[in-house]
């Protein structure tokens, strides 16, 4: 499978002076539907390498030191370890059932993940790649956070409608915060202050102050010319200075970038079609979406909030990472 700059893609490049980043990072894109993962350079776009994995890849993350991505392969059961220097499958992990999205620890020891037929978060340790904990949340978990201390770990609930606060100590629940419809995705700001919760049904995101574990605020979207059941949001992330939030909106084709301070939208980005998951550049100089429906992924670049090239993927892109050199 090749990958290619769209002619949209291209036309942007050429009118923002030139595609893709700066710097050199791999990108690593899970693809639902064809069971694949590819490897694109993010300078050249160009897709590098496409790796057979298994059913249902989804949630995608990588190792602090970039060696290894963790895939979670729904259909299989079971978490998927990539070697980055070789891109073959070289080990798995005992995930708990239908694992859908996870968190990585800020130690990087151990992944937290989301079990979604089950109804439990399972904590894994990874250099003994056994099962450390499987705690009871509410129905159809999803949305894995955690705080930069990594003394705290959010999951939501899709059906439940619930963020779940757990003590990564305990293993227990402390809070349980009432959130919109579908709570699909939990992001800490990076100084631990705040969790932004998105609602894919409810239309909204819940920003739930962490010393007090109540919402404190609720963004909602409005694009003109579409009907607000049209706006989902789902991939939420957060700029390293706290500043600027990026949320992906479904089937809304966009990304809104919201000033994260006031919690104002300042601005919808046109990317491809259904846009899930979102990731940053190490640098933080581009966030990459992932367009399902489109089959590919789209570079903004965060300086001007412009989208400045698309590359197609695989069938159905889900969750995306880049590595961190």
């Amino acid at each position: 499978m090749q990958g290619r700059l769209t002619l949209a893609g291209v036309a942007l490049g050429l009118a923002f002076g030139g595609v893709g980043p700066a710097h050199a990072f791999m990108a690593y894109v899970s693809n639902e539907k064809d069971n694949t993962v590819t490897v694109v350079d993010t300078t050249t776009g160009a897709v590098v390498e496409t790796i057979p994995v298994g059913q249902r890849p989804r949630g995608i993350t990588i190792s602090h030191d970039g060696r290894f991505i963790y895939l979670c392969a729904s259909d299989d059961d079971t978490i998927e370890v990539i070697d980055t220097q070789t891109h073959r499958i070289v080990g798995s992990l005992p995930s708990g059932p239908d694992p859908e999205l996870f968190v990585l620890s800020p130690d990087g020891k151990r992944l937290y993940v989301a079990n979604e037929d089950d109804n439990l978060v399972t904590v894994i340790d990874i250099e003994n790649r056994d099962v450390l904990a499987e705690v009871p949340v509410g129905v159809e978990p999803e949305g894995m956070g955690i705080s930069p201390d990594g003394k705290t770990m959010v999951n939501t609930s899709e059906t439940t409608n619930m963020a779940h606060f757990i003590d990564t100590e305990s293993h227990e629940i402390t809070d349980n915060v009432l959130v919109d419809a579908r709570p699909r995705f939990a992001e800490f700001k990076p100084d631990g202050s705040e969790v932004w919760v998105s609602a894919e049904i409810g239309g909204t995101v819940s920003v739930i102050d962490n010393a007090s574990r109540a919402v404190k605020h609720k963004i909602s979207f409005e694009i003109p010319g579409l009907r607000s059941e049209a706006i989902q949001p789902v991939g939420v992330r957060i700029t390293a200075d706290g500043k600027k939030a990026y949320v992906a909106l479904g089937p809304a084709n966009r990304v809104a970038v919201i000033d994260a301070v006031t919690y104002k939208v300042e601005k919808y980005v046109l990317v491809g079609q259904r846009v899930w998951q979102l990731a940053f550049t190490p640098d933080q100089k581009t966030i990459i979406s992932t367009n399902g429906v489109s089959n590919d992924i789209t570079f903004i670049e965060v300086a001007t909030d412009e989208p400045t090239q698309s590359v197609t993927v695989g069938a159905l892109p889900w969750g995306v990472v880049v590595s961190p050199k």
